[in-house]
């Protein structure tokens, strides 16, 4: 029983991991000259052939319609985050460093839990405290990352970083990033944050009329290959050798990206938003800088100082606000019955039996009425 409790927290922490490991490997790439168009194609495609033989096999019974109003909200998903969300991000951290790309998608809970509380995804009720726990744990997850990217300090010495020369080192080879880079990469990171935010809240709203997780993942990366292809053919018209494939850090990367962060991201994501909503999801997002942090000091020997580790214990103390608050939400909720999820009057079957009256004497006959009358159907059951 706890075990299945954990397994949500399991994995938010899983897709932190996988966000936090592809941020490193595509800095790498891009700097070797990775086209990020080609990227995003490539790795929604990789994603695409990787899922869909695993929706035809596990959902091919349960698979609900596929409706119009569902392809265009798949058509939405596709472009939100494959497309536009991808290349912008890639295209900022680019102009900017991995650090402040990773920094900038703090913003993304806040925006997240904004827009569910508008459309209703996120219950909120400013007089009961676990609601104003959510509001100031999101506030301070995002507070503690911004620490871990402004505030410096002086090193931490840990065993396994004395003597490095990795700064110095970052600091000879990194071409330096004119003030109009900056701007330019921060405003493409931003609208990228934006529109990943929507992608949660219109996925949330999508998995309620297709429950079929597997199967909207294959489409939604369907779906950002084709529009993306048609967006890289425009951007990169008469560029042929962006489309070329060689066997370097770019393709590790596609691969990479593909199953870990869009295959099982978009999957992992929508079972979580089923039992959590959006919020838990992204609620989690700061906890990829201090992957990041951790796994450069002991993988690249990187110097710890006391603003990361002091931003890192804001952020477990946000995260913790958060957990409290959708955990109180949970248990209210078992505890009472929500009149939100009762199924609608014309959903619901009340039995009846009516007993008549006929000739002053009560006649036996009893009548059993389904409502609504859909069938409208009468059955007698000890009558002639």
């Amino acid at each position: 029983m706890m075990l299945e409790k954990m397994k949500p927290y399991f994995a938010v922490i899983f897709l932190q991991f996988g966000n936090a490991g592809l941020v490193i490997i595509a800095k790498a790439a891009l700097n070797h000259g990775m086209n990020h168009y080609t990227f995003a194609v490539y790795r929604n495609l990789i994603a695409t052939l990787v899922i869909t033989p695993f929706a035809l096999f596990f959902e091919s019974k349960g698979r609900p319609k596929l409706t119009i109003s569902i392809f265009f909200k798949i058509m939405l998903l596709g472009f939100l985050e494959p497309v536009v969300d991808q290349n912008l991000y890639y295209a900022g951290m680019k102009y900017t460093t991995a650090t402040f790309a990773v920094a900038m998608c703090n913003i993304i809970p806040a925006m997240t839990f904004v827009l569910a509380w508008i459309c209703r995804l996120e219950k909120v009720n400013i007089k009961k405290i676990h609601s104003m726990g959510k509001i100031v744990g999101t506030l301070v997850t995002v507070g503690g990352a911004m620490i871990m990217t402004v505030v410096a300090g002086p090193t931490i010495g840990l065993p396994w970083t004395k003597g490095s020369t990795t700064d110095h080192q970052q600091q000879s080879t990194t071409p330096p990033v004119s003030p109009a880079d900056n701007i330019k990469g921060s405003m493409m990171i931003i609208a990228g944050c934006v529109s990943w935010s929507f992608f949660y809240i219109v996925q949330a709203i999508t998995l309620r009329s297709y429950p079929a997780e597997l199967s909207l993942t294959a489409l939604i990366c369907a779906a950002g290959t084709m529009q993306g292809s048609i967006v890289t053919i425009i951007a990169e018209r008469g560029n042929n050798e962006a489309w070329r494939l060689h066997l370097d850090a770019g393709l590790v990367t596609m691969v990479y990206g593909g199953v870990i962060c869009s295959g099982l991201g978009y999957y992992l994501s929508g079972i979580i938003m089923k039992e959590k909503g959006p919020v838990f999801v992204t609620a989690f997002n700061p906890l990829s800088m201090v992957i990041v942090a951790v796994l450069g000091s002991i993988v690249l020997s990187e110097q710890m100082n006391l603003g990361r580790v002091l931003g890192a214990a804001v952020i477990v103390i946000g995260l913790y606000l958060v957990i409290w608050g959708k955990s109180k939400d949970e248990s209210q909720s078992n505890s009472k019955c929500d009149p939100d999820q009762l199924p609608p009057v014309n959903q619901q079957q009340i039995p009846m039996t009516i007993s008549s009256t006929k000739l002053a004497k009560e006649d036996q006959d009893s009548l059993s009425i389904a409502i609504p009358p859909t069938n409208e159907t009468v059955v007698k059951i000890n009558g002639k």
